[in-house]
């Protein structure tokens, strides 16, 4: 049975209606997330195919299976920790890979998430102090890279009720609560719907306000929005006093290209508001801190008389 689920773990088997998941062996730099766990890894896979199937109508048949990996009797990895479940959660087209370490996932990368997220810094704090930690990453068939976020999202959720405190995108440089991946009275009994409607910066993407030494204000910049075959946009402004405004600009245009289909390039202007008019243009060479994974946008005001020239 082990070696069933680790060949099929690491996409060996053919896939078929209503068999056992099978990763697929072509999704060569998966989408994922993290969850961190405030308490010792302690998993049975029962347990948690009934939160799978619990948390959503879609997820009625979904199922759980977990592999526990036997201590190593030599040295550990170089990075100092090896997992201690691996597994595979799968429910109509999509297929979850889970792999769980015993020890908290690395300070750095809990840091690079934690701290430009958007929710209270007293709850921020205990996000350092968790004892374990999971990572789940897509391993299915569906090619929307919405509805592979969504089904992450949704796996990360019903893992978190055995004892997830935040779930983060690494990719994305943020983070929430796990609670936020629960299901809410505003969700009418949808929380894919919910997931699907978020901005894209809510979680899925990342939206960082950065401080440059030497350069005055603040830049507010997107994270990973290439995993959706979209730009990154980045804007500097006089003060953190605009990360709403900038917040709800960057989720719009996102949503905008995203519903569309069309494409924004450097030159290109827009009203985007009551006299408010911007221009897109190509990061310069020195502006090292905008570099993205894919192409980067940043917005600046111009007057309305530049519009389109």
């Amino acid at each position: 049975m082990a070696d069933d689920l680790l060949d099929r773990f690491f996409g060996r088997g053919v896939p078929r209606l209503g068999g056992p998941p099978v990763a697929n062996p072509r999704l060569a730099d998966p989408v994922g997330l993290q969850l961190l766990v405030h308490e010792p890894l302690a998993l049975e896979a029962a347990e948690v195919e009934k939160a799978l199937r619990d948390y959503h109508p879609e997820m009625a048949q979904a199922t759980a299976e977990l592999y526990f990996v036997p201590p190593r009797d030599k040295p550990a990895s170089p990075d100092g920790i090896d997992p201690a479940i691996m597994g595979l959660f799968g429910w109509d087209r999509h297929v979850v890979k889970v792999v769980g370490f015993a020890s908290p996932m690395p300070a750095d990368a809990v840091k690079a998430c934690v701290q430009p997220a958007h929710f209270d810094p007293q709850y921020k704090a205990l996000a350092y102090e968790h004892q374990s930690h999971v990572m789940l990453y897509y391993a299915g068939y569906d090619h929307d890279p919405m509805e592979q976020h969504v089904a992450l999202a949704a796996a990360a959720g019903a893992r978190a009720y055995f004892g997830g405190s935040f779930v983060l995108n690494e990719n994305a440089r943020t983070a929430l609560p796990a609670a936020m991946l629960h299901p809410h009275e505003e969700d009418a009994g949808d929380l894919f719907a919910t997931f699907r409607g978020w901005p894209l910066p809510f979680l899925f993407c990342g939206f960082v306000k950065l401080e440059v030494d030497g350069t005055p204000g603040v830049w507010m910049r997107t994270y990973g929005a290439h995993r959706f075959g979209l730009p990154d946009f980045a804007f500097h402004s006089p003060g953190h006093e605009l990360g709403s405004v900038t917040f709800e600009l960057f989720s719009n245009l996102l949503a905008y290209l995203r519903h569309s289909g069309k494409q924004f390039a450097p030159g290109d202007t827009m009203r985007v508001g009551d006299e408010v008019f911007m221009r897109m243009r190509a990061r310069t060479p020195d502006e090292w801190y905008l570099e993205s994974e894919g192409e980067m946008l940043v917005t600046e005001r111009i007057g309305p008389t530049e519009v389109n020239q």
